[in-house]
């Protein structure tokens, strides 16, 4: 019975030899969690002594600041200044060109309207000359010296109505000055009709030299035309090109926030899960630690109660008293 007690004793006291040799083993080989753990100390000493270089250096001390954060600013800035600088660059070309096609327009007017003004005085020099009107004889500067004697004879073809020298019942040529008259009116209708005829034609003449001149002009305006098309068209695909830089680079940008914040993520589960290890580990340690704590009470009650029960100790003449027989 007392024998019976005393492994008993034995057994309870075993577990506890036990517990603290696992947790030695466990000091002792590496494991898995252990290299995590020894992971993120020797990354959390790293970020460490990375802080103390940013803060300990005057000339490059930034606290409280995201440098990233204004990097990508500053590089959507320059962006937006670039974006700025094109569109309006695009803009003054265009603007220039609308100013040179309006003075080629100018000039052509200016020209059109002054060879209009020299073609009709030419006209006028080589056709109406102010000595071939009819009015001519009133403003003759040399009247005077041109006038003749107011009436020399009948037939004198300068007494004319108007000159008052003839009057009815005097005029002794009356057939043969009306005959003069209708030959002379016949001659002026067709002096008329022959400058009206000239006057087509050269009015014919600068019509088809206008057209002319209007052609070359429209010909050189769809040649401009087509330079500022041509112009809009490589603007177009400089902005196209630009913008779908631009696109790229968001992507690529949208990717490497993405990669950050899944990284970031990775990390914190990472993190959550050594705590969470942690966490189990300790109250693996604390509980059996209280197992531990009850077995060794266990373990004192037990001996304080063999030490009150069995006060007589066996000595070697009890023992040897056993098996001194073949049965």
């Amino acid at each position: 019975m007392r024998l019976g007690r005393l492994g008993r004793a034995e057994v309870l006291r075993a577990p506890v030899t036990r517990a603290v040799g696992a947790d030695n083993a466990v000091m002792e080989i590496v494991e898995p969690k252990d290299l995590k753990q020894h992971f993120s100390l020797a990354k959390r000493r790293h970020m460490e002594l990375c802080r103390q270089k940013r803060i300990f250096n005057a000339r490059n001390r930034i606290i409280g600041g995201d440098t990233k954060a204004w990097d990508v600013q500053v590089r959507d800035q320059k962006i937006k200044e670039a974006t700025e600088k094109a569109r309006h660059e695009s803009f003054a070309a265009e603007m220039r060109q609308n100013d040179k096609t309006t003075c080629l327009l100018e000039d052509r007017e200016r020209r059109d309207r002054k060879e209009l003004c020299k073609a009709i005085n030419d006209f006028q020099q080589n056709f109406q000359k102010p000595e071939t009107r009819r009015e001519f004889d009133l403003s003759d500067p040399l009247a005077l010296k041109k006038d003749r004697v107011p009436r020399q004879s009948d037939n004198d073809v300068w007494n004319t109505v108007s000159g008052m020298q003839k009057f009815m019942g005097e005029d002794l040529n009356f057939h043969e000055r009306k005959k003069f008259q209708q030959e002379q009116n016949r001659e002026w209708s067709l002096q008329q009709q022959k400058e009206w005829k000239d006057a087509r034609a050269d009015q014919k003449c600068a019509e088809d030299f206008y057209m002319r001149t209007r052609l070359q002009f429209d010909e050189t305006a769809q040649h401009l035309q087509k330079l500022e098309n041509a112009t809009r068209r490589a603007v177009c695909a400089a902005v196209k090109e630009f913008n779908k830089t631009q696109r790229l680079q968001e992507e690529e940008r949208l990717r490497d926030r993405l990669w950050d914040r899944q990284r970031v993520e990775h990390a914190r589960e990472t993190l959550l899960l050594e705590r969470q290890g942690r966490r189990q580990q300790r109250e693996l340690r604390r509980a059996l630690d209280c197992s531990n704590l009850g077995l060794a009470k266990e373990q004192l009650l037990q001996k304080k109660y063999m030490k009150e029960v069995y006060t007589n100790q066996p000595t070697e003449e009890y023992f040897a008293q056993f098996n001194t027989r073949s049965r």
